[in-house]
């Protein structure tokens, strides 16, 4: 059995939610607001692709400097939730990104712990998110500096319209 922060049936408790396109070289943070109606950028954070140790009590003090950040994130804005986007082929297979946002995923969740951490799939969101950047205006290498916020509030409301049309949260729970 998970556990999770929503049982089926009931509203979804208010509070923040996060979004999270995490890249090799880049990782994009969006927030909503409490009542989870508008993704909006965050910031992009360089990767840390230091790991933890293996025992709980010492991975504590040393999760990487990105996943820190996220949890720091999720306490400031007392976040009820984390989405984090699971790359799968347009075919909906799974290849080597889909296993390292999984590992990725299970880190935060230990780090976030216990809000609750959901892996939402991204297809495309880097795409769109280009594409958006591109008609607003910006090309090139300012795009590199934001597309991974961009494609983080692509996640995140996309997992917000879900959870409203279902009553419950988006995508798979990650277990700690």
């Amino acid at each position: 059995m998970t556990v999770d922060d929503h049982q089926a049936g009931t509203p979804l408790p208010r509070g923040a939610r996060l979004g999270v396109d995490v890249g090799s070289v880049r990782v994009g943070l969006a927030a909503s607001d409490p009542d989870g109606l508008i993704a909006t950028p965050v910031e992009t954070l360089p990767r840390d692709l230091r790991t933890t140790p293996s025992a709980p009590e010492d991975a504590v003090a040393t999760f990487p400097s990105d996943v820190a950040r996220i949890a720091a994130e999720v306490e400031e804005r007392g976040a009820r939730v984390v989405y984090i986007g699971l790359p799968r082929h347009l075919s909906g297979a799974e290849g080597a990104a889909t296993a390292a946002a999984r590992a990725y995923a299970g880190l935060v969740a230990r780090a976030v712990a216990p809000v609750p951490v959901h892996l939402v799939d991204e297809r495309m969101t880097t795409v769109s998110a280009h594409q958006a950047l591109r008609a607003s205006g910006r090309a090139g290498r300012k795009q590199r500096s934001v597309v991974d916020q961009a494609a983080a509030v692509i996640i995140l409301q996309t997992a917000l319209d879900r959870e409203r049309s279902a009553g419950a949260r988006a995508g798979e729970y990650v277990e700690r």
